[in-house]
């Protein structure tokens, strides 16, 4: 990682002392960033069927939302000034958008979100909100201003297409030029409105609600728990009053209720997997020239392989995930396993076991790995 990333101080004192606690502007974190994906190609990569892409535009004080995918021509015949165009999950469609990410894995990769781009013409931005995350934001090319507050008034404005604060009231502003960074924790306000033609780079982490987590854990535990025993009552009396529910059936179904227990291996593996498993838009396929598996162990022996750039991939003690599926680590392969999740590349003439490769093989089939980046 950069020494200037974090403005020269370690991340142990940044998590200590900024991460979600305060803001930190780091000028020139990346000395000489410009970006990593040229502003024609994001435009196009904005009419791709598999891009979650967004264009924002203000007009006499009122905004508009329209959703792609866009045709290229939609952004010839644009306003000059006073619009935004935001893409989802860079990262999985340019590889320089996965490298950016890997200088921020002083966070675990659970926390990670995805890396989104926008590009505004002058005036451009996504008026003053505030996010539930974490996040960083890397100016690419040109120059926006920034406008934050702590404030605790949160009210949003009705009738709008976007969750834009109602009474924003700015406490600190800086324009930011490439290669600098701003880090927000969540719920601070803020407002960025480009003051040039600009790209901006953000870094969001992921951040579950408590309903979101207990829900999808609950979806879990149905999907794996197997409990025995069915209600049952011998002792049944006839009634006077047929709709009522008894105390008796109230009592045996809050003890059959009871059985539903979880333990730490329980919440660690939903986590796993939740916290693994693609966006629902996300899909793989099977490479088209896909070698047989004795050229795949020459391949990864002299090129090395990587993660699909779509792919995640977590581990928890004796479990690897690989989108949401869950897999017990193959003993022997532990290392070769590790460096992938961590690195998210096992590297050229590596030692690797047979049970690991014919693992990675299956996943390489699957879609979830490349032999190189030209691949993906």
């Amino acid at each position: 990682m950069q020494k200037t990333l974090l403005g020269g101080i370690s991340p142990s004192q940044f998590l200590r002392e900024y991460w979600q606690k305060k803001p930190l502007l780091i000028r020139q974190a990346i000395p000489g960033f410009r970006g990593v994906i040229a502003t024609p190609e994001l435009l196009r990569l904005a009419g791709n069927d598999d891009v979650e892409s967004r264009l924002i535009k203000r007009q006499r004080g009122k905004w508009q939302l329209e959703r792609g995918p866009f045709p290229a021509r939609q952004f010839k015949n644009i306003q000059k000034n006073n619009w935004t165009v935001l893409i989802q999950d860079l990262n999985h469609f340019v590889a320089a958008g996965r490298e950016l990410l890997q200088q921020f894995s002083f966070i675990p990769h659970a926390r990670l979100d995805d890396l989104m781009v926008s590009f505004a013409a002058p005036g451009g931005g996504v008026g003053p909100h505030f996010d539930s995350y974490d996040v960083f934001l890397l100016q690419g090319e040109g120059r926006r201003r920034w406008r934050i507050s702590a404030q605790r008034d949160l009210t949003l404005l009705g009738n709008a297409p976007l969750k834009i604060l109602k009474n924003f009231k700015p406490e600190q502003e800086w324009t930011l030029s490439a290669g600098d960074m701003l880090y927000l924790p969540p719920n601070i306000a803020h407002d960025g409105v480009a003051e040039s033609e600009c790209t901006t780079y953000s870094i969001g982490f992921r951040a579950p609600s408590t309903q979101e987590l207990v829900f999808n854990f609950l979806n879990h535990l149905q999907d794996t728990l197997q409990l025995e025993g069915m209600y049952a009552d011998p002792d049944l009396r006839a009634t006077d009053n047929p709709a009522k529910i008894g105390d008796a059936m109230v009592r045996q179904a809050s003890r059959m209720l009871k059985q539903l227990e979880w333990d730490k291996r329980t919440c660690a593996q939903f986590l796993g997997i939740y916290l693994s498993e693609p966006k629902p838009h996300v899909y793989f396929t099977t490479p088209e020239d896909l070698l047989g598996a004795t050229a795949f162990r020459r391949a990864v022996k002299s090129r090395g392989i990587a993660l699909h750039l779509k792919s995640r991939m977590l581990s928890y003690k004796d479990w690897t995930f690989i989108n949401g599926e869950c897999i017990a680590t193959p003993t022997g392969s532990e290392t070769r396993l590790r460096e992938l999740s961590d690195h998210w590349m096992i590297a050229p003439n590596r030692a690797i076991d047979q049970r690991c490769f014919k693992l990675l093989y299956q996943w390489y089939v699957d879609g979830y790995l490349a032999l190189s980046r030209e691949e993906q």
